[in-house]
């Protein structure tokens, strides 16, 4: 008979931290706290879950992806959440990373188009607590006005451009972080809004599955 041992996510989670994040210049300790607490295994299809703390980017299903954990770090780094903060999501997915805004800041709308996705990041938010964070199902591209403004915007998609009405929905002195660029190929782009622009600087190269939407592809 075949021996079994079931995964320790938890020892697995630390060392992901430990090697993956910090190992790799991540040094926002509020991030690499949530990203030690988040159960990345909950996230992802039961096929999937021996895979939970690969340094990879997986499949959720529906053509879309849970992003890579340093990925994922080093754009919530780039966000610099404080815990007053109310965030915009676009593109939740599995709600992972939703998940980790919720222990970053005070209040989050996380947007996704497909819903079985939408319909599955809720029931795995709700069951972990996360009484903090709305799973909207919805067009990201045009944002969330109902709760509009944000201090804070992530954009979990590849968009050719920063979305104008996210632009619109961020508040003064709000930072918005997106990949934006190519189908094939982005850079993560760190915005702050400052009297009524944004201000924009790049910062790493990335790959995302492209922004579906009114102001995506």
């Amino acid at each position: 008979m075949k021996n079994s041992v079931p995964p320790d996510f938890e020892k697995q989670r630390q060392q992901m931290v430990a090697h993956q994040l910090r190992g790799r210049g991540i040094r926002d300790e509020r991030v690499l706290a949530a990203m030690g607490k988040v159960a990345r295994e909950e996230f992802v299809t039961d096929r999937q879950r021996r895979f939970a703390y690969d340094d990879s980017a997986l499949s959720i299903g529906e053509g879309q992806t849970i992003s890579q954990p340093y990925m994922v770090a080093k754009m919530l780094e780039l966000l610099a959440c404080h815990p007053e903060h109310r965030v915009l999501e676009v593109g939740a997915g599995s709600g992972y990373q939703a998940a980790l805004l919720g222990e970053l800041a005070a209040e989050v709308y996380a947007v996704e188009i497909v819903e079985p996705l939408a319909e599955r990041a809720r029931e795995v938010l709700a069951r972990l607590g996360y009484d903090n964070v709305v799973i909207v199902l919805g067009d990201g591209s045009l944002g969330y006005p109902p709760a509009a403004p944000y201090e804070r915007i992530i954009v979990a998609a590849g968009a050719p451009q920063i979305p104008q009405p996210l632009a619109e929905q961020l508040t003064p002195g709000g930072r918005l972080v997106a990949p934006v660029g190519a189908r094939s190929i982005q850079t993560c782009v760190v915005a702050v809004k400052e009297a009524g622009e944004l201000a924009v600087e790049k910062s790493i190269g990335c790959v995302f599955v492209p922004l579906v939407g009114e102001h995506g592809w």
